[in-house]
C-alpha cells in the first residue's frame, strides 16, 4: 500500500469522524465544557456559554516576538517591538515565530483537556476557529501536526493536534500534510519534566519521510499545547533540517510559567 493511498484513506477516516460528530451535535442538546449551562440551538458552533467565553485570557499583552511568551512589563518591549525573551536568545529555536494566543486555564484548560482525553473530537472545529484570526495573516504553504507515536495513537484513538491542523487547513483554505512527518519513538510523557529534561525527553523523537513535500516549502505546525516549547522546537528542527524553507509554529494555548 503507497503512502499516498494511506494518507488518502486516513484523510477518509478522519472526514467520517467529523461526520458522525457533526450530525450528533444536531441530534443532541449543547452544553457548556466548563459549567454544563445548556447553550442553546441558536448557539450551536459555540462550546462555551456566554458568561463561560468571557473568562477567556487572550494574551494581547507585551511579548517574546519568537515565542510569544509573556512579558511581566511593557518596558520590555518599549525599546524594539522584536524584543527576544531570555529563552529565545539564549537557544534560538528554527521556527520563524509561535502563534499562541491564549492563556491554559479556566474553561478553556477545560475543553483542550475533554478534547484530548475525554475523547471528544468534535471539539477540533470551534477550538481551530478560536485562534483563526491570529493565523490569517501568516505566509504559509501547508499546514502539519505533531504526530503522535502509534502506541499512544492507539490509546487516544485519535490525534487531537492533527484534527486541529485538519480544521485550521480547512479554515485557511491551505493543504494538510499527513504522516509526512512521524514520531519514531515514543517517549514518556512531558508533564512534570523541567525544561532541560523535556528537550532532552523529545530529542530526536520525529523523522521527517518525504523530503521532497517540504523541499523550500513554508510549513504551519500544529499543536494543543504550548508549555516550554520543546516538542514544537524538535518539530521545527527536524522539518528545516529535511529542506523546509520556515516553519511558524501555533498552538491554541500556552501554559502559565508558573505551572512548568
Amino acid at each position: 500500500m503507497t503512502t499516498r493511498f494511506k494518507q488518502r484513506i486516513k484523510g477518509q477516516v478522519y472526514k467520517a469522524f467529523y461526520f458522525i460528530n457533526k450530525l450528533s451535535n444536531l441530534l443532541y442538546p449543547r452544553t457548556c465544557v466548563e459549567c454544563e449551562q445548556d447553550i442553546g440551538s441558536e448557539e450551536r458552533d459555540a462550546i462555551f456559554c456566554a458568561s463561560c467565553a468571557t473568562q477567556l485570557v487572550h494574551l494581547s499583552g507585551p511579548v517574546c516576538f519568537v515565542c510569544s511568551a509573556p512579558f511581566v512589563s511593557e518596558a520590555a518591549t518599549s525599546h524594539s517591538p522584536s524584543h527576544r525573551c531570555g529563552e529565545c536568545r539564549e537557544n534560538p529555536p528554527l521556527f520563524l515565530k509561535a502563534i499562541t494566543p491564549f492563556l491554559y486555564e479556566g474553561p478553556l484548560s477545560t475543553a483542550i483537556c475533554q478534547f484530548k482525553y475525554k475523547k471528544k473530537p468534535h471539539l477540533a472545529a470551534p477550538l481551530a476557529r478560536l485562534i483563526a484570526n491570529d493565523l490569517s495573516n501568516i505566509s504559509t504553504d501547508y499546514v502539519m501536526a505533531i504526530p503522535l507515536h502509534s502506541f499512544r495513537l492507539r490509546g487516544r484513538e485519535f490525534n487531537q493536534s492533527l484534527l486541529l491542523a485538519r480544521q485550521i487547513g480547512i479554515t485557511l483554505s491551505l493543504p494538510y500534510f499527513v504522516d509526512v512527518m512521524i514520531r519514531t519513538r515514543e517517549t514518556p510523557p512531558q508533564v512534570g519534566l523541567s525544561r532541560k529534561e523535556r528537550d532532552e525527553n523529545i530529542k530526536g523523537a520525529f523523522k521527517v519521510t518525504q523530503p521532497n513535500a517540504i523541499q523550500d516549502r513554508r510549513i504551519l505546525l500544529i499543536d494543543d499545547v504550548y508549555t516550554t516549547g520543546a516538542t514544537l522546537k524538535e518539530g521545527a528542527r527536524t522539518l528545516m533540517r529535511a529542506g523546509a524553507k520556515e516553519v511558524i509554529v501555533a498552538t491554541i494555548a500556552r501554559m502559565p510559567a508558573a505551572t512548568f
